[in-house]
């Protein structure tokens, strides 16, 4: 009997891979992908789905939050489990019962900002990057400005930060939530700032950062754009579409005027 072993090919792209975390430049065997490609391909997918199904650990969260320094108080969304938030896109839009009289109870705690933290759909980015992103922020606030507790929200989508945000009167919200994993990236952390927030806002009232991570935009970097918008929408009175994120010029500029000074 004569055995026809295929040799896995390498994809002429291949050195590539070395600039993106993208699934390129595969090689192939025959037809098909490599026997690695495969499984790697697994393990991503199974990665990704386990960050979308797991369940945020509230406890572990709120403790490491005033380790650090921060008040924190815990809502829930009108979604009673996660297979419910996940079918049920509404429900987390919506506060239970149970949090709306929370939150009534701290009216006008809001503050000049409050801070959210939402499971969204990867607690797995919660659990690793809003705290030091958290961290960053506070330390770029000036102390003038009254920031209420972090309010750390249970199966929640973005919305669900303009019910907690309106019932505490504050005047702009900044939520940290998880965004959709990718086969790349299961813990890509999401910043979403919507001024004057009340129920109804609409998606192109807020302004976004995406792909908050180590390996994506850095803590530093994401609180230095997530305080200038912040800012820019306080002197505006807006955000959303209206609110151009023009940090990376403003910083530009201010690199050329201190070289300036220090030449002069």
């Amino acid at each position: 009997m004569t055995h026809h072993h295929k040799i896995a090919r390498l994809d002429p792209w291949a050195h590539l891979r070395a600039y993106t975390a993208a699934r390129i430049a595969l090689g192939r065997t025959g037809i098909s992908l490599p026997t690695d490609e495969v499984l790697g391909f697994g393990y991503a997918h199974a990665m990704a789905r386990d960050a979308v199904h797991r369940p945020l650990d509230v406890a572990e969260l709120r403790t490491a939050l005033t380790e650090a320094g921060f008040d924190s108080m815990h809502v829930a969304s009108a979604a009673p489990d996660r297979a419910t938030y996940l079918l049920r896109p509404d429900l987390g839009r919506q506060l239970d019962a149970a949090s709306i009289s929370t939150l009534q109870q701290a009216a006008d705690k809001g503050g000049d900002v409050l801070l959210v933290v939402g499971d969204g759909l990867s607690s797995l980015a919660v659990q690793r990057h809003a705290l030091p992103l958290l961290v960053q922020l506070r330390a770029l606030i000036p102390p003038t400005w009254r920031v209420g507790p972090v309010v750390v929200a249970s199966q929640a989508r973005v919305a669900l930060s303009d019910h907690i945000a309106e019932l505490m009167q504050a005047k702009a919200v900044v939520m940290l939530i998880g965004e959709r994993p990718g086969l790349s990236s299961p813990d890509s952390l999401g910043m979403y700032l919507t001024y004057a927030p009340y129920v109804g806002r609409q998606d192109g009232e807020r302004n976004c950062i995406s792909n908050i991570r180590p390996e994506g935009l850095g803590y530093a970097a994401a609180a230095r754009k997530t305080y200038w918008l912040l800012q820019e929408a306080v002197r505006l009175k807006l955000s959303g579409v209206g609110l151009k994120d023009e940090s990376d010029v403003a910083e530009l500029v201010d690199a050329g005027m201190t070289r300036l000074e220090e030449q002069n």
